[in-house]
This record gives C-alpha cells, sequence and structure tokens, in this order.
C-alpha cells in the first residue's frame, strides 16, 4: 500500500506529540511529587512550632495608621492578630475619631502604630481621659529627628530598633521597650508557587543608594543566572538596560510578595542604611542593629534567606542553620552557586527557618509580649 507524504508528516506529527506527552507527563509527575513532599513538609513544620498564646481580659483600641498601602497590611496583620490575644477589640479608623471613641467605651490602652502623621494633641487628650497611650515606632531609626518629640506624648514606647532604647529614655521617656516587627500568618506562609513566578534568585525592596551600589557589583555574577528584582528606583543601576528585563518596578501586595518567596530558591535581603541622606531624618546618625520585618516574612514563606549581617541577627536566628549571610558581593555571589546546586542543604536551612520563624515571630508572638509588658 502507498504511504502518501501527507500520511507520513501525519505519522511523524503524532509520534512527536505521543513523545511530548509522555516527557510531559513524566516530567509532571516528577515535579508534582517533588512539590507535594516539599509543600508537607512545610506544612508539618508549621503545625509543629504552633502553640497557643493566652488570652488576657483586657479591652485595647487599636487606631489604625490610615496611611493607606503599603501601611493597610501591617495594620490589618496588628487588628487580626490582638484579636486573638484580648478579650475587647477596638479598631479605629481615623486617627482624628479616637479620643472621642477612647472616651465612649474607656479601653485599658489605646495603641498607635508609626505614629509620624498623628498630631501630639491626639494621644494628649486620650491621657487626659486617664487612658494609658501606646506608641510602636516602626521605621526606626531613619526618623528619629522626629520620634524624639513624638515619643514624649505616649505613656509607652516600643521601638522596633534596639539602638533606639536609650535614645528615648534619654529624651525623657520613662517606659520604653524592644519590640522588632514580625510576620503575619494570613499574609506570608509557604506556598506552591505557579510556574509563572518562580525563578532561582529574587530581590523584593527599593532601590535605595546602599543597595544599588551593593548590585552594581553582584550584577556581572549573575547574568546568566535566573534572577527577579522588584521594585522602585532601580534605574540607578549602573547597567540598568542590560538587566532592565529582570526588574519591575512596582509595589506589591503582602499576598503577591509572599508568592514571590515562595517562588525563589533563592531570597536575598538586604537592610537599608541609616545615613542615607536622601530618604533619612536621621541627625544624630542612630545606627541600626535589629533586623527588617523582611527578615522574617522571607523566612515565612520557607524559602533559604541570604541576608546581610545586623549584629543583633543571631538572636533570631542561627546563622548557617536557620538562615545564611554574606558581607560582600563576592560572598554572596559564591553562596548563591552554591545553594543552586546542594538543593538539600538549601531547603534544611529553609525549614529551620520556617520552624523558628512560626514559632517565635509572629506579630501575635510581638503582641503577647507587648501585652505583658504593659499589663504583666
Amino acid at each position: 500500500m502507498r504511504v502518501t507524504a501527507a500520511a507520513r508528516k501525519r505519522s511523524v506529527r503524532n509520534r512527536a506529540y505521543a513523545g511530548r506527552y509522555a516527557a510531559g507527563r513524566r516530567d509532571g509527575w516528577r515535579d508534582g511529587w517533588r512539590d507535594g513532599y516539599w509543600m508537607g513538609l512545610c506544612e508539618r513544620t508549621v503545625r509543629a512550632a504552633e502553640a497557643p498564646l493566652p488570652v488576657r481580659d483586657v479591652h485595647v483600641m487599636y487606631v489604625s495608621t490610615g496611611k493607606g498601602f503599603p501601611y493597610s497590611p501591617i495594620d490589618e496583620a496588628i487588628a487580626g492578630s490582638l484579636e486573638q490575644l484580648v478579650t475587647r477589640l477596638t479598631v479605629v479608623e481615623r486617627k482624628e475619631e479616637a479620643p472621642s471613641a477612647a472616651a465612649a467605651v474607656r479601653p485599658d490602652a489605646v495603641l498607635f502604630l508609626d505614629g509620624l502623621h498623628v498630631p501630639p494633641d491626639i494621644p494628649d487628650r486620650i491621657r487626659e481621659l486617664g487612658i494609658r497611650t501606646v506608641i510602636w515606632f516602626t521605621d526606626d531609626p531613619y526618623y528619629t529627628d522626629i520620634t524624639a518629640s513624638l515619643a514624649l506624648h505616649y505613656d509607652d514606647v516600643f521601638t522596633l530598633e534596639a539602638n533606639c532604647v536609650e535614645f528615648y529614655r534619654a529624651a525623657g521617656c520613662q517606659r520604653v521597650w524592644h519590640l522588632p516587627l514580625g510576620f503575619y500568618p494570613g499574609h506570608f506562609r509557604p506556598q506552591n508557587a505557579p510556574a509563572g513566578v518562580r525563578c532561582d534568585i529574587a530581590f523584593v525592596g527599593s532601590g535605595y543608594w546602599n543597595r544599588v551600589a551593593f548590585f552594581d557589583q553582584l550584577l556581572p555574577y549573575l547574568k546568566g543566572r535566573d534572577l527577579r528584582i522588584i521594585g522602585y528606583w532601580w534605574e540607578r543601576l549602573r547597567d540598568y538596560r542590560q538587566f532592565a528585563s529582570r526588574i519591575e518596578g512596582r509595589w506589591m501586595t503582602p499576598q503577591e510578595t509572599a508568592l514571590v518567596y515562595g517562588g525563589a530558591k533563592i531570597v536575598i535581603n538586604m537592610h537599608r542604611e541609616p545615613d542615607d541622606g536622601t530618604f533619612n531624618s536621621n541627625s544624630v546618625g542612630l545606627g541600626a542593629v535589629s533586623p527588617n520585618p523582611r527578615t522574617f516574612e522571607i523566612a515565612a514563606c520557607a524559602s533559604l534567606q541570604l541576608t546581610d549581617v545586623r549584629s543583633e541577627l543571631a538572636a533570631y536566628y542561627v546563622p548557617g542553620r536557620e538562615i545564611e549571610t554574606y558581607a560582600s558581593p563576592e560572598e554572596l555571589a559564591a553562596k548563591i552557586d552554591h545553594y543552586l546546586v546542594h538543593e538539600d542543604e538549601r531547603r534544611a536551612i529553609a525549614l529551620n527557618g520556617l520552624y523558628r520563624t512560626m514559632r517565635d515571630h509572629s506579630y501575635a508572638r510581638r503582641l503577647d509580649a507587648m501585652l505583658g509588658a504593659l499589663f504583666g
């Protein structure tokens, strides 16, 4: 029987299709098993770290920052966490309404976050009612020129930066505590990220000058790597045009950020410098030793985190076991190369970091410590 050219072409196409189908089925089974096993490990780790927190018989009023994004997710995290910890929570969305709301419901304490845009007469009026006022400064030490005077209008001052405790005491504040930020499990946790957001290396954050200078030295080592940078101001890079296709200048929601973290094998963390004259109000030159909130958010997504070192970091994670560090572009590039080919090591550190984060560094844990300081 004569086989036509068209039939031969159909036969070739069918064999090619069958080959692709078989390869896709094989690869899909392999990848699905691998990803499912990893997510199972992550879920087991999260459950092992869970522990109940006490519920205190107190009434707390939380005054939202009212600053919108990117503060609105933190407002959500604080309110959602406090709800688990106190018998009564009142949330006030507009700071201007806080004094009248406090007069109406008489809470045991009124908590403000950030406070940079809260007129001092608002906490003053609440204090005149005999109600305790609390501020949690979230951007120390970058705006200490402003917060030094604001802090005096509150009964209790909490700061995420350990270096600022003595600073506020010297300014005249009587009750000051160090309390770092954390992560909110409603936003950050391990996820099976879709293929479209997966990559080898990710960095999320604004292009402050210290970061730009560092990446100018780092990027030549990463030319052939699967890299994503997401944030504003990265057009400052010396070789921006060469890497522009890998850079996305935008803000992301916490949920979008968590997907990027979860989809990356390695996430780079780099702290902002407290002496950046463009964006800071820190004329006294206070240094920074405490980790940024991104430290906890990355670890909560079960990705290997490579971070620059702040001296207080070891109080939160064991370097080399729960987190990995670097001190130069060359060291960072070498560790990226190492962990991309040593998957078992990479995932072991990521799981250890996930456990420590879920156990110790949630906003619920932070607020439980705050309530303990306030009410015993």
